[in-house]
């Protein structure tokens, strides 16, 4: 099998992980709380990524400084002690679907930031993107008839804003350490400070400043204590399978094809996830939002399908 063939086949895989995501926190919501499988998984995962990073770093001949320290400490708590709060917070709120939907904007955000940030072009046809997923958004979210928790779809779009940031910014690293590096790190730094900031949560001063800071949901969380023969599988899923084998095959998919190709991995989870949501947890899934799933896939192809025939054009010529 051709090496671009194997690419494709990772992309599918990677697809078909991260679509699981939302519906196996919403079918697990009972048996951890929120922050406690947020900082479990990405511990875990950041760990079952280390072997790759390190590898990569050597691979890159990469010196890690002080100064890239605190650099993947700061950008570590913005992914997960900031953009995966909402996240989580996002679950809990809204269908598994519609969490899984508005997550996958994350591309567009990434290319209008990466315009803005590094510069990076921006074509029309990311224009015509974004306005479609933005109709999309208002086709699910359907504010005349307000069935959903808003501040639900608040904190998806949140979540998938901060995401997009912190992915412009690992950038600047990723051709440094490789972007399997950036992750595991990022993983790990920002699953330790969040676990900094739950302990903190246990005290009396933590529980009195997250409570007035309506962050309840920091406040005496276990970590460990609740684990069970039943729950810890789905957290080897959540940590090992989704945070590591997931961003492993996204990597993969990445170096076997092109950055632009492996961003299909964002067209194929809007339709895969509801029809996940449905077959797994029996989530109705209404008229308006497959009406702004089809809007939304338009507007990821507007985006993704003219990268994605450039770069494979680009790899045919290569190859002759």
């Amino acid at each position: 099998m051709k090496s671009f063939n194997v690419g494709y086949v990772y992309i599918v895989l990677c697809a078909v992980i991260f679509s699981f995501m939302e519906v196996v926190l919403k079918f697990t919501s009972g048996l951890f709380y929120p922050m406690q499988i947020t900082v479990l998984r990405f511990l875990l995962g950041g760990t079952v990524l280390l072997p790759f990073a390190l590898r990569s770093i050597r691979a890159h001949n990469a010196r890690f400084t002080k100064e890239d320290a605190g650099f993947f400490a700061l950008l570590g708590f913005l992914f997960v002690c900031i953009a995966m709060t909402f996240y989580q917070m996002a679950v809990t709120r809204a269908p598994a679907s519609v969490v899984a939907v508005l997550f996958s904007c994350n591309p567009i955000f990434i290319t209008v930031l990466a315009g803005l940030i590094l510069h990076e072009p921006v074509r029309k046809n990311h224009v015509l993107a974004l306005c479609l997923e933005i109709v999309a958004v208002l086709i699910i979210v359907d504010p005349l008839h307000a069935r959903l928790d808003s501040a639900g779809v608040v904190f998806a779009l949140l979540s998938a804003a901060l995401f997009a940031l912190y992915s412009v910014f690992g950038k600047k690293r990723a051709a440094r350490f490789g972007g399997i590096a950036v992750t595991s790190l990022c993983s790990l730094f920002g699953g330790a400070e969040l676990l900094v900031l739950l302990l903190f949560g246990h005290t009396a001063a933590g529980a009195a400043l997250f409570g007035s800071l309506g962050l309840t949901l920091y406040i005496d969380v276990p970590l460990l204590s609740t684990l069970t023969a039943r729950s810890l599988p789905w957290l080897l899923y959540l940590g090992a399978v989704n945070t590591g084998l997931g961003f492993v095959f996204h990597m993969l998919a990445m170096e076997k094809t092109s950055a632009q190709t492996a961003s299909l991995i964002f067209f194929l989870k809007p339709m895969l996830a509801p029809l996940f949501a449905l077959l797994f947890i029996h989530e109705e899934i209404r008229l308006n939002m497959w009406l702004g799933i089809l809007c939304f896939l338009v507007g990821s192809g507007c985006a993704v399908l003219p990268g994605v025939i450039e770069a494979n054009r680009a790899q045919s010529a290569a190859s002759r």
